[in-house]
């Protein structure tokens, strides 16, 4: 009887390990499309929200928000995305990502939270060249699959936090 019930215990354990591990897929796919957006050597730029990967690595409350934003590019000559600046990085410009690292939190409330830090700025000469770059994912599970519901980054002007649905929200808007 005792067996049964640490096997039962494992299980549960193991199946909640599993499920943090899961989270991290989608945060980690366009992860990688990042650091090679931002690799020295690249020529080509991965699009983080083209169709495929709003298709599978995005919450359909994420898409309908993108895709309503998307109606206003920033860019008049790109004329698809609404944003003008990488959304990761929180700019237009970078270095090679440096010491990048990434955590899943135990899910709360169905929601998963996935942080990676990074330094972004290390080839730079200025005074803030090796701070860290914090972006919280929240990731929800959507028919089975971890997908993104929320991209959260640092303002370092208020030193509060920008949602990146809300801002698509107010795109959408006009503003």
């Amino acid at each position: 009887m005792k067996t049964i019930a640490v096997v039962i215990a494992s299980l549960i354990a193991f199946s909640g390990a599993a499920h943090a591990a899961d989270a991290t897929a989608p945060v980690q796919e366009i992860m990688d499309a990042t650091k090679r957006n931002w690799a020295d050597n690249n020529s080509d730029w991965t699009d983080i929200f083209d169709a495929s990967r709003l298709d599978h690595l995005y919450s359909k409350d994420f898409v309908a928000r993108y895709q309503a934003a998307a109606q206003f590019p920033a860019v008049d000559d790109d004329g698809i995305s609404p944003f003008d600046y990488d959304v990761i990085v929180n700019g237009q410009d970078a270095c090679p990502l440096e010491d990048l690292t990434m955590a899943a939190a135990p899910p709360v409330n169905g929601t998963t939270e996935v942080t990676v830090r990074f330094r972004k700025s290390a080839c730079s000469d200025a005074p803030d060249a090796k701070d860290y770059t914090t972006v919280r994912f929240e990731v929800v599970d959507e028919a089975g699959q971890p997908v993104i519901d929320d991209i959260v980054t640092e303002n370092i002007e208020t030193q509060g936090h920008n949602s990146l649905k809300a801002t698509m929200a107010l795109i959408a808007k006009g503003q």
